[in-house]
């Protein structure tokens, strides 16, 4: 499991896990950004209201947005460029 990791990298591990998924339900993004409930739903919050997520017309899940595409592809910029 990780530690220490920063806002963004948090960030970046669940726009990661809604896209690999391609439409993520609330439990899987949670496990697969190894999140406890608390801060998943402060980082939950925080995408939804910024507009890098939305939610599904038909099912209960989460699915990236064009602009939600476009910051988890700077986000492994920057990540790759830190190394």
């Amino acid at each position: 499991m990780k530690k220490g990791r920063s806002r963004w990298e948090i960030i970046m591990d669940m726009l990661k896990a809604i896209n690999e998924e391609n439409k993520a339900r609330k439990t899987r993004i949670m496990q697969r950004a190894y999140l406890d409930w608390r801060n998943f739903e402060r980082y939950l919050d925080f995408l939804l209201a910024e507009g890098f997520i939305t939610r599904c017309e038909t099912d209960a899940c989460y699915e990236l947005t064009v602009k939600g595409k476009e910051m988890l592809r700077r986000l492994k910029e920057v990540d790759e460029m830190l190394g």
